[in-house]
């Protein structure tokens, strides 16, 4: 009796111990994820779920200075509900800068709403409400044309030690471009989402300045 209540103990351990070592989908080690849970789609895409506060999907092992970031993003058309990027020099969760889009925005019929589809900042000494009051209009642009606020579009960011240039669906014009405003001195690069936000993004293609 002994034999068997020990074989079936060791078997619930079993399972127990399958159970917890399938919360991870494959691939989530390849990031560090912050103030979200990380899923990936049978496309190939990464999505990271709805949450109070920034969230990132930091991609371990890739370090990151200059150069150009490719990739499909998909937010939504919720009002203040999307905000959907990219950061990058990241020093800490804190410390970073970061592109992104508000979708919401996109197909906005208020001029100012629809000023506000693509935003620079560089946190946390320069985030979007303080480059809004002291810098209106010169962080953040509307993205024109503007992409499906529900599907997917592409970004190209180029990143210089004297500029950030944004290009969104193959458009040759940039939708943004602007000076940076730190140094960070990180090299940190990941997926980004904003307070309340989700986010899906596939396609990512990072190439380094020469």
């Amino acid at each position: 009796m002994r034999i068997y209540k020990a074989v079936f103990l060791a078997a619930i351990c079993f399972c127990t111990l399958s159970c917890f070592a399938q919360i991870s989908p494959p691939g989530a080690d390849k990031f560090t994820v912050v103030n979200r849970h990380l899923t990936f789609g049978t496309d190939g895409s990464l999505h990271l779920d709805e949450a109070d506060n920034a969230g990132f999907a930091w991609i371990n092992n890739r370090q990151f200075n200059y150069g150009t970031i490719e990739f499909d993003v998909k937010g939504n058309d919720k009002l203040q509900g999307s905000f959907v990027g990219i950061a990058y020099h990241g020093l800490s969760d804190s410390t970073y800068e970061c592109v992104y889009f508000r979708p919401f925005n996109f197909l906005a019929e208020d001029a100012v709403r629809k000023s506000h589809g693509v935003q620079y900042m560089a946190s946390p000494k320069y985030d979007w409400p303080v480059l809004r009051e002291r810098f209106p209009n010169k962080y953040e642009q509307a993205v024109i044309p503007a992409p499906n606020p529900n599907g997917w579009f592409h970004a190209r960011i180029t990143v210089s030690p004297k500029s950030v240039e944004v290009f969104v669906n193959g458009v040759s014009k940039a939708v943004l471009k602007v000076e940076p405003l730190v140094n960070t001195g990180g090299t940190k690069i990941g997926y980004w989402v904003g307070n309340g936000s989700p986010g899906g993004w596939k396609n990512l293609k990072i190439t380094d300045a020469k």
